[in-house]
């Protein structure tokens, strides 16, 4: 494969960074219907989680583009890149923790990415 873009490169890296943002919404509206008992149906006019399908939505569309040019073998190992963004999110976002075991995993995961693409 040849070299990329710099657009085709950053559509590959912002596309997991939306789905990664998506998620943090997600957890946003999912914490919001626990806590107020309200029904599921609720959701819908959750602004968190109508934020997120647009966010997934926009990001599928990114993807879509991506792929017109990119094999999908080699697309598709950035979206590794979510199992390191979406817990160093929950980390700032949600004030959740990250342990050791878990930073090295997410470390092997970037090295894995590196690797790939090498």
């Amino acid at each position: 494969m040849g070299r990329l873009s710099l657009s085709t490169l950053s559509l590959l890296i912002f596309t997991p960074v939306l789905i990664a943002g998506g998620q943090i919404l997600f957890k946003q509206a999912g914490a919001r219907l626990q806590s107020s008992g309200a029904p599921f149906a609720s959701l819908a006019a959750d602004p968190r989680f109508v934020g997120a399908v647009a966010i997934y939505g926009a990001a599928t569309l990114l993807w879509v583009q991506v792929l017109r040019s990119v094999p999908l073998t080699y697309a598709y190992s950035f979206m590794a890149l979510t199992y390191v963004m979406v817990p160093l999110m929950a980390v700032f976002w949600l004030g959740e923790t990250l342990t050791l075991r878990y930073a090295l995993g997410a470390g092997l995961v970037a090295i894995g990415l590196i690797v790939i693409q090498s």
